[in-house]
């Protein structure tokens, strides 16, 4: 048997030796032809060897020569390719061959889609992931974001909702620095890219849920989170582009329930909540599909028509739809502001104090307290001219605590306090009027049935 197995041997590399030598880029096959193929197998089997003792130097002309003369041998010869590129990379001074490197470097990756795009687990999509990944990190301000958005957007129109999520997140970052080069032009372009790179995240994540598939339901996830919050404080995004671009988008789309969640969503992260736009396709949403959010939106439009009875009645739809705290403190803080624009002052503490249960570090809510305990102060005490001073007191004890709990106010607070501290009663109104004495506590009556500390100016 040993001695049958040798003869096949020797006859196999006879006839490879006898045949008439050729590359595997001349036969297209796999190693070549005759010598070529003996070679080539030759100098993968040297390379490989020296790359294991980090002998780049004796590695680099063995790989070249099966990269150039039987490329499609094995997909490790461009992971190799890889290695030995960025070492000769770091090793060269020039910066002209610098360059040279890495122009070779982005070609080789072009062999392998040509060669190997089509592996299942690593085809064209992870490659020119690879490829942006590397351009981007080695030239750095000085990468041609065009070039960059032209790879990426071919295969993410090739592979649509299938392709490597990195590929949407680098189409987003070229995207983005196209706005450098020329903002007028660039502006929409990058609106409709997030639009079509957040639609393709989404149908990730969909077909990720319906597959169980953890790993790509997370990576998804965590893309979709990195373009959102580039796109949200980009600055790109104003409101008068958002109105342009999204007012036909939303009437073309208003049965499409998750793309008018999704933005709603995208123009209150924006801080676009008061476009007509926003509005309509939280009128859209509604009518389909009541929410804690489209109520909110309706309210919103109706409060700033100042039709304060239809706010406060989607307002309080919101409130009962949601258990989001940030939206019920921020619902039960605009039915106070509309409640002290009427002049109903008891009901503007009433939903303060609800605002402020959902959200304790709402400083506007002590804000509009303290501002309804000052409108009443000559209510309260109609006939006597010094205890209605104490009033104040109050008044400074809200906005204090209002700079405390929410450092955003503190300006205003601050300008208020200085403007109601005036209105305290002098040292002499207080030594004369029997019923205060400074540090004692007392209790302002009428409907605020609140105590402070008495003081002087």
């Amino acid at each position: 048997m040993k001695i049958r197995g040798i003869l096949c041997v020797a006859v196999v590399l006879a006839t490879l030796m006898s045949a008439k030598a050729q590359t595997g880029v001349a036969s297209g096959t796999q190693f070549g032809i005759g010598q070529d193929s003996i070679d080539c197998v030759t100098n993968y089997s040297l390379y490989t060897t020296d790359l294991k003792v980090g002998n780049n130097k004796d590695a680099y002309p063995r790989w070249k020569a099966v990269y150039e003369n039987c490329p499609a041998a094995m997909r490790d010869v461009y992971m190799h390719g890889v290695t030995l590129l960025k070492w000769q990379l770091s090793e060269e001074q020039n910066p002209a061959q610098q360059e040279s490197i890495i122009n070779e470097l982005m070609a080789l990756y072009d062999k392998r889609v040509v060669y190997f795009g089509n592996d299942p687990r690593y085809a064209k999509d992870w490659i020119v992931a690879q490829k942006a990944t590397d351009y981007i990190n080695l030239k750095g301000d000085n990468l041609d974001p065009l070039v960059l958005y032209d790879w990426l957007n071919e295969v993410t129109e090739e592979f649509q909702d299938k392709v490597d999520p990195r590929i949407l997140s680098y189409l987003m970052f070229a995207s983005y620095k196209l706005i450098g080069v020329d903002i007028d032009k660039y502006r929409e372009q990058y609106i409709n890219d997030f639009l079509r790179c957040s639609a393709l995240l989404d149908a990730q994540l969909e077909n990720a849920r319906a597959a169980n598939d953890e790993t790509v339901m997370n990576n998804a996830t965590a893309f979709k989170s990195q373009i959102e919050e580039s796109f949200t404080t980009s600055g790109v995004a104003d409101c008068e582009t958002m109105e342009n671009v999204y007012a036909s988008k939303i009437e073309a789309n208003k049965t499409d329930l998750e793309f008018l969640k999704q933005t709603l969503t995208l123009f209150r992260r924006v801080g676009c909540v008061e476009n007509e736009a926003y509005f309509l396709a939280g009128g859209y949403a509604h009518q389909m599909d009541p929410s804690a959010e489209s109520a909110a939106v309706l309210g919103s439009q109706s409060y700033r028509r100042n039709d304060y009875a239809t706010a406060e009645k989607y307002f309080t739809d919101a409130i009962s739809l949601t258990t989001d705290d940030e939206l019920k403190g921020s619902m039960n803080y605009l039915i106070a502001s509309m409640a002290f624009s009427q002049r109903n002052y008891q009901k503007t503490r009433q939903f303060s104090l609800r605002s402020l249960e959902a959200t304790p570090n709402n400083g506007r809510a002590y804000l509009l307290i303290a501002n309804a305990y000052a409108a009443t102060a000559a209510s309260v005490f109609p006939d006597d001219p010094v205890l209605r001073k104490c009033v104040y007191f109050l008044v400074v004890d809200k906005l204090e605590r209002a700079r405390q709990v929410d450092p955003s106010v503190a300006s205003d607070a601050n300008a208020a306090i200085s403007t109601y501290r005036s209105y305290f009663p002098t040292t002499e109104e207080v030594f004369m009027h029997p019923d205060i004495e400074v540090g004692a506590s007392f209790l302002i009556p009428g409907w605020i049935q609140e105590r402070t500390t008495v003081r002087n100016r």
